[in-house]
């Protein structure tokens, strides 16, 4: 068994991340790539595609819903981060159930979980 995110990524094509521009700024500690957003406003960035009307995040490889992973995962925005999985951590996301329904993936349950601390 797999994490379920490995073959979701629904939140990366489905929300618009915004972040403060010092998370993109290699000068002041930023990680995440300057090359991968794009200017919102004076103060925030956004990751680069999420800004569409169909927003998917150019960072995002693979196909919603079948295989899907991010290729900056270590060096992900805070957005990307905080947003956890629907049921991970004994809780629901109502987040994670939006963009999975948006990509007509079944909300997340406690059994998607069940077995991964096995193989972790």
């Amino acid at each position: 068994m797999s994490h379920p995110c490995l073959s979701c990524g629904a939140c990366c094509a489905h929300f618009r991340v915004a972040f403060h521009w010092s998370e993109a700024d290699p000068f002041v500690g930023g990680r995440t790539p300057a090359a991968l957003t794009e200017q919102l406003d004076p103060h925030r960035v956004v990751m680069r595609g999420t800004q569409a009307r169909a927003p998917r995040c150019d960072a995002l490889a693979g196909d919603i819903g079948r295989a899907a992973h991010c290729t900056i995962y270590e060096q992900r925005p805070s957005p990307c981060a905080a947003l956890q999985p629907a049921w991970e951590t004994g809780t629901p996301s109502p987040q994670c159930d939006r963009a999975r329904q948006a990509h007509g993936l079944a909300p997340l349950t406690p059994a998607d979980w069940t077995g991964l601390a096995e193989i972790a």
